[in-house]
């Protein structure tokens, strides 16, 4: 394990995140995310009657297609377990991620289509994840392009410790942009 030794506790709560790349065969990419909310206990709810252990609260998916360059062609959402039974009324408003590019700025321009009222807070926290997703499985794809244009600032860089300017990772990847000593 490799966090500490906890202390003696009790399993209360539970999400799972789950999430998956496609290669279609129609040149397109499928990054499909599900989330699911469990608890230990059961309770008692004002719209569903009593959830048992172990029973999901929250059990939502999403959908995104996309291209080769982060380009959403279509999106989709569904929830199949939701504290209220207007939940997946909201789900439709998810199609207006289409037109959206998975990059820098991803998740302001999501909270601008499907954020607050406009959308369901698990399904938005979602698509963080996809995001991550969708590069992960586009990954080896997009190395096999052609090399990027000399003197062009990589765009994973500072994005994370390992790809931080004055990294040794960014010294022998991209020496020319290479900012340590």
């Amino acid at each position: 394990m490799p966090l500490s030794a906890p202390t003696n506790r009790e399993l209360i709560h539970q999400r799972e995140v789950n999430c998956r790349g496609y290669r279609r065969e129609d040149g397109l990419w499928d990054i499909e995310g599900r989330l699911v909310d469990t608890k230990t206990y059961s309770f008692e709810n004002r719209h569903r009657g009593e959830v048992r252990a172990g029973e999901p609260v929250h059990e939502m998916w999403l959908r995104v297609t996309i291209d080769e360059d982060m380009n959403v062609h279509a999106a989709e959402a569904s929830t199949d377990y939701a504290p209220y039974a207007m939940c997946p009324d909201i789900t439709p408003n998810f199609a207006a991620l289409a037109g959206l590019r998975i990059g820098p700025g991803w998740m302001i321009e999501v909270r601008k289509r499907v954020g607050g009222v406009l959308g369901c807070t698990h399904l938005v926290e979602l698509l963080g994840p996809l995001a991550t997703t969708a590069y992960q499985t586009l990954a080896g794809q997009r190395k096999r392009r052609p090399a990027q244009e000399a003197g062009r600032r990589p765009a994973v860089l500072d994005t994370c410790h390992a790809y931080a300017s004055d990294s040794e990772v960014v010294k022998m990847q991209w020496p020319e942009f290479y900012t340590g000593q």
